[in-house]
């Protein structure tokens, strides 16, 4: 498998890097088994968070005997000094280490920096020199955030949402961090799942140099499949064409379903109908007509336009005023498949 610099890291990681927040969703002995044929396959970036649940324990139990040969990156989302130390000394016992090789900051709403208040940075520098740590990393969905920590020269590796949907500034984003020798993780390479054909995507992937996108996975099928483009990778003349007829339905600003616009005061599902839009076109519309979908949609109503979730968004959407127009589109398509 071809493998990649990542900056100043000097870590060289599998192009397929393994994201491991679905890992959560699968019960232990299928993870074990996932993982393991992973690593048998050649990858050896794991990259997960203390937030994903039984993430962690997972890869400890499939992967600590193979511990030197893979690289683990965790992130905390707590944003104090001892909630972040804390978080690592949990992490390091479930995945059965003694380091880390990268520990993210979990998308802070700011660019933490030595002397700061919050005590983030420099915990993170005392955990590097007792070897708990090797490398300093960030993750973040807002690109003023991620830029700081590029041009503060703190970081060795960010990671970000990126795929062939991103936009202009986006990619400038990443070269300006490639620039800079950090290592550039892509976070979201399906769009945040409103890109469903792989092939197009491995594609894409093939042709930026540098960039190691990673993978969230949790079916075996979903491992093969990628795995599957080593010996047969898609053209250019194949993915061509499915690229340009997603960027032209999808490019802009479209919900990545990063889900930080919730919770909801009246219950509503922001990111689920934020969502629907693109749900309906891409998905087996059978699968969203049922009492539970109608539901949800029907609860848009309650919203009050207090705006929680759009001064939560890191992608600056207004969700209020998109809700009316995406119920009617649902009924339309509701109506529709019930007068069938």
């Amino acid at each position: 498998m071809e493998k990649i610099r990542l900056g100043k890291t000097e870590i060289m990681a599998s192009k397929i890097g393994f994201g491991c927040l679905p890992l959560q969703r699968r019960p232990m002995d299928e993870v074990i088994k996932l993982l393991r044929k992973a690593y048998d396959s050649g990858i050896n970036y794991f990259d997960t968070a203390r937030m994903y649940s039984d993430s962690e324990e997972k890869i400890g139990a499939a992967l600590s005997e193979v511990r030197n040969y893979i690289y683990l990156a965790t992130k905390s989302h707590h944003f104090t000094a001892e909630g972040i130390l804390e978080d690592l000394d949990t992490s390091l016992r479930l995945m059965k280490t003694d380091h880390v090789d990268v520990l993210q900051v979990h998308n802070p709403p700011f660019c933490p920096k030595p002397g700061g208040e919050d005590g983030v940075y420099d915990a993170m520098l005392r955990a590097k020199k007792e070897g708990k740590l090797l490398h300093i990393g960030i993750t973040n969905h807002r690109e003023h955030v991620a830029r700081e920590a590029i041009e503060s020269g703190l970081y060795d590796l960010l990671q970000f949402p990126f795929a062939y949907l991103s936009s202009e500034s986006e990619f400038k984003l990443k070269d300006d961090c490639l620039a800079a020798d950090m290592g550039f993780v892509a976070m979201k390479p399906f769009g945040g799942g409103v890109l469903t054909d792989g092939g197009a995507v491995y594609h894409f992937f093939s042709t930026q140099k540098d960039v190691l996108p990673i993978y969230g996975m949790q079916h075996m099928w979903e491992l093969e499949q990628m795995l599957g483009f080593l010996d047969n990778p898609p053209s250019e003349a194949d993915a061509a064409p499915v690229i340009a007829a997603d960027k032209a339905q999808l490019k802009g600003n479209f919900c990545r379903n990063c889900g930080y616009c919730l919770p909801c005061p009246m219950g509503i599902r922001v990111d689920m109908v934020m969502r629907s839009y693109y749900n309906l076109r891409r998905m087996p519309v059978s699968q969203l007509m049922n009492e539970e979908w109608r539901q949800m949609m029907e609860d848009t109503k309650l919203c009050i336009g207090c705006g929680a979730c759009s001064s939560r968004c890191p992608y600056e959407l207004d969700p209020p005023s998109r809700l009316p127009e995406l119920y009617e589109d649902y009924m339309e398509h509701w109506n529709s498949y019930h007068a069938k």
